[in-house]
């Protein structure tokens, strides 16, 4: 393995930490948090024009090509600036399902919209017990004459309202277990499908109700064979939980760099906050934290790049440490401000929810952590991903 990135992976961090800063201030953040939709179609094109929404989709489908590495050197930059918008829930989620082996044509077909910045899809996994594994999904799917029909709610549906198509996992009337769920290409327009958008901490990135009530379906509209629905969810997981790693990475190494620049010029009793030992102490401990947040987020998504057997194991890891992590050093940042570290008016409350929203994500740190114990201790009792 090496430990170093090459000269065009730089470059590629270098020129997303440009852009972004640039194309993505705090203020069309907060801008956009206060849209119901939180979506700018202006930097959606410029994403699409980079080619980041194609990263990872295959260049037969009209996408780069690209490896996850450089997936999550961008999505470490997109962290550092809280990037607002649907690129998470179609660029990573849904673009891993679509072009997983195995998923059809008319799936496949959506692929070149996707990099375009055409089309947009979400994916509608969670019910009201918030639980990831099998058995949590209740939505039913029923054959009718001439195709199926699809009943049941989804909750915390990324950037359901604006979506062109949600990607839904629902199992065979009848079945239990990892048998009989199937994920199914959904029109967000289509008849009996209605979307309800929720209030959530984290408004930098949007989540609704999908209710699907006999919406109707032809079998095309299936994404894969049948029965096939949860081993493409697992696969989304493991990537889904390193995408949010790195995002977290990036977030928590801006607030640490916010509480450096805070902590020299804020002074108590004529001296630098900074010269304190408490506060020198809080910052190096956050410094720890991110460096080895990066250590294992970047080792999770070179898993996937290359395949490696590891890869539910690394991917839980670093989606434990970072979420922890970002959440951790959001807190201490709050606290090294002070007082103004509290008010709407400045930026860290956004980082500090963004890190919530993103720890409970995909499963949080003690969920995390089971599936680690799963895979280190094989044979000593059943995973939710095992």
């Amino acid at each position: 393995m090496d430990f170093g990135f090459n000269e065009d992976q730089e470059l590629l961090r270098d020129s997303a930490r440009v852009f972004l800063e640039a194309e993505s201030p705090m203020r069309l953040v907060r801008q956009l948090m206060s849209e119901e939709e939180g979506h700018s179609p202006a930097l959606w094109q410029q994403l699409a024009s980079l080619g980041w929404l194609g990263m990872i989709i295959p260049e037969e489908d009209g996408g780069l090509g690209l490896s996850f590495v450089e997936m999550a050197l961008v999505l470490e930059e997109m962290g550092r600036v809280v990037l607002p918008g649907p690129f998470f829930s179609t660029a990573v989620c849904a673009a891993t399902l679509l072009s997983g082996p195995g998923t059809g044509q008319v799936a496949r077909s959506l692929l070149p919209g996707i990099a375009a910045g055409e089309v947009r899809v979400t994916v509608a996994w969670l019910e009201s017990c918030g639980r990831l594994d099998p058995d949590a999904i209740r939505t039913r799917w029923r054959p009718v004459a001439g195709g199926i029909e699809l009943r049941g709610t989804k909750v915390f549906v990324p950037d359901a309202l604006g979506a062109d198509w949600i990607l839904v996992a629902a199992r065979a009337a009848g079945s239990s277990g990892r048998e009989g769920v199937d994920l199914f290409l959904v029109p967000s327009g289509a008849d009996g499908v209605t979307i309800v958008p929720l209030q959530t901490l984290d408004q930098t990135r949007k989540q609704a109700e999908v209710r699907l009530e006999g919406v109707r379906l032809s079998p095309e509209d299936r994404v894969g064979t049948e029965g096939s629905g949860w081993p493409q969810l697992e696969r989304m997981a493991q990537y889904a939980r390193t995408a949010l790693a790195a995002e977290s990475c990036g977030g928590a190494a801006r607030v640490l760099e916010m509480s450096v620049d805070y902590a020299k010029v804020r002074e108590q009793f004529g001296k630098p906050i900074g010269s304190f030992q408490a506060i020198q102490h809080k910052c190096a401990d956050m410094m720890v934290k991110v460096e080895s947040g990066r250590s294992a987020a970047w080792y999770a998504a070179w898993a996937i790049a290359s395949g490696a057997p590891d890869v539910n194991l690394a991917s839980a890891m670093a989606k434990a440490y970072c979420s922890d992590a970002f959440r951790d050093v959001a807190g201490e940042g709050i606290q090294i401000h002070g007082g103004i570290g509290f008010t709407w008016e400045h930026d860290m409350h956004i980082y500090f929810k963004r890190a919530k929203s993103s720890e409970i994500a995909f499963g949080d740190g003690v969920w995390n952590r089971e599936v680690v114990a799963q895979e280190i201790l094989p044979g000593t009792g059943r995973g939710e991903f095992q």
